[in-house]
């Protein structure tokens, strides 16, 4: 489905994204983690073609997403409430997005009724336009609409932030469903480890835009992995910030000798 070959992407001289062989293959439902600035919503948007790479490539089933603009008919993608035309209605845009891939108004509101749970009588209906919505009503907007043209391949930058705990455990089923019935392939970013571990079978651990770990999560699995990682990093970064201060001390002391 998704073939990442020698992909670099620099923003001066900090390298952002640095991954020389990936695959994730068709109906996989991928987490990928890290700290921020790890290089995950960078690397979502070399794949979108949202970014030039200033090396490598990012093929979507054979197609070279940089060459040509056939990937993004089977691509459903929300990374940030930028991508919402906000002086629209919910409405008025799951309409323009269903326009856009050819479903009538019916086949909107039809594809719209598994959301009723999610959107929990705060979406429709209400009569403002997005850009008067909470933030975390926004967020299911743009899941929703991502997912409305059922997408071979969705993309998703945190899809959790924002959301209350209801509605995140009500994505989480609706996620694992999605990918199922459809046999598609499912990539979220998220700082969330738990709900990361509990619907992806396979996380990938990324740091300074490299991937260090591919983990085969089976039956939360890679839980436990994930959480000594990020102890034994945050245990690292105290001692190298109590290291730095004791030789400020001494620097200190030295000059007041």
């Amino acid at each position: 489905m998704i073939q990442i070959t020698n992909l670099q992407k620099k923003f001066g001289e900090k390298i952002a994204v640095n991954i020389d062989n990936y695959t994730i293959g068709k109906g996989e439902m991928l987490g990928l983690v890290g700290n921020n600035g790890a290089g995950k919503t960078t690397l979502f948007r070399l794949i979108l073609d949202l970014l030039q790479a200033d090396q490598g490539e990012v093929t979507i089933n054979d197609i070279n997403v940089a060459r040509s603009e056939d990937w993004k008919s089977i691509t459903g993608a929300y990374i940030d409430d930028g991508f919402l035309i906000d002086y629209l209605t919910p409405e008025e845009y799951f309409y323009f997005i269903g326009k856009m891939y050819g479903l009538k108004k019916e086949e909107v509101d039809e594809r719209l009724k598994p959301f009723e749970r999610f959107m929990n009588n705060e979406v429709l209906g209400q009569k403002k336009f997005i850009r008067n919505y909470s933030m975390g009503n926004k967020q299911k907007i743009g899941i929703i609409s991502a997912m409305l043209h059922y997408p071979q391949l969705l993309i998703l930058d945190e899809p959790f932030n924002f959301l209350d705990p209801s509605s995140q455990a009500v994505i989480k089923h609706l996620l694992k469903k999605y990918s199922d019935e459809h046999q598609a392939t499912v990539i979220i970013s998220s700082h969330n480890l738990n709900h990361t571990v509990d619907i992806c079978p396979r996380i990938a651990l990324l740091e300074h835009g490299v991937i260090i770990r591919d983990i085969h999560n089976e039956n939360n699995s890679a839980e436990k992995e994930l959480e000594d990682y990020f102890n034994v990093r945050v245990e690292e970064e105290l001692e190298e910030e109590a290291s730095q201060q004791n030789e400020e001390k001494q620097d200190n002391q030295t000059e007041l000798q």
